[in-house]
């Protein structure tokens, strides 16, 4: 299972974009890399073997990253830690997660603000992990 990091190579990285971004930063950042990055575009150029390689697997990372940052869904998962690429996000259970993630996330938006006095960011994380563990 391959779960996201962030770092270098994260999907926000590969954008360019913010993980506070908007929708729509994310769908002008996607247009405007695909456009640069497409493979058709750089055989036409006749480019290089090598340079044709890496347009393709340039491409297909922004396709990837466009394909979960744009859907609201995947995005939570994602910047909440728990995304994986080989699950499929359609089915019920995932449904049932997703749900569950978002409240999560919520709480844990909620225990950040200085008004909420109900459990420490630690505690909810150990509790997230806990009940994480069954799905």
């Amino acid at each position: 299972m391959e779960r996201h990091k962030l770092g270098s190579d994260s999907y926000y990285t590969i954008l360019g974009v913010g993980s506070d971004c908007s929708a729509e930063e994310i769908r002008r950042a996607y247009r405007r890399l695909a456009m640069r990055w497409h493979p058709d575009r750089w055989a036409r150029r006749r480019a290089a073997p090598a340079l044709l390689s890496k347009a393709k697997a340039k491409f297909q990372q922004i396709q990837q990253a466009y394909s979960v940052l744009s859907d609201q869904r995947k995005r939570a998962l994602y910047d909440a830690g728990f995304y994986n690429d080989e699950d499929d996000y359609d089915d019920e259970h995932n449904e049932a997660f997703y749900e569950f993630m978002q409240e999560m996330v919520s709480l844990m938006a909620k225990v950040r603000s200085e008004d909420c006095k109900c459990a420490t960011m630690e505690e909810l994380q150990t509790m997230f992990m806990e009940m994480a563990q069954g799905f």
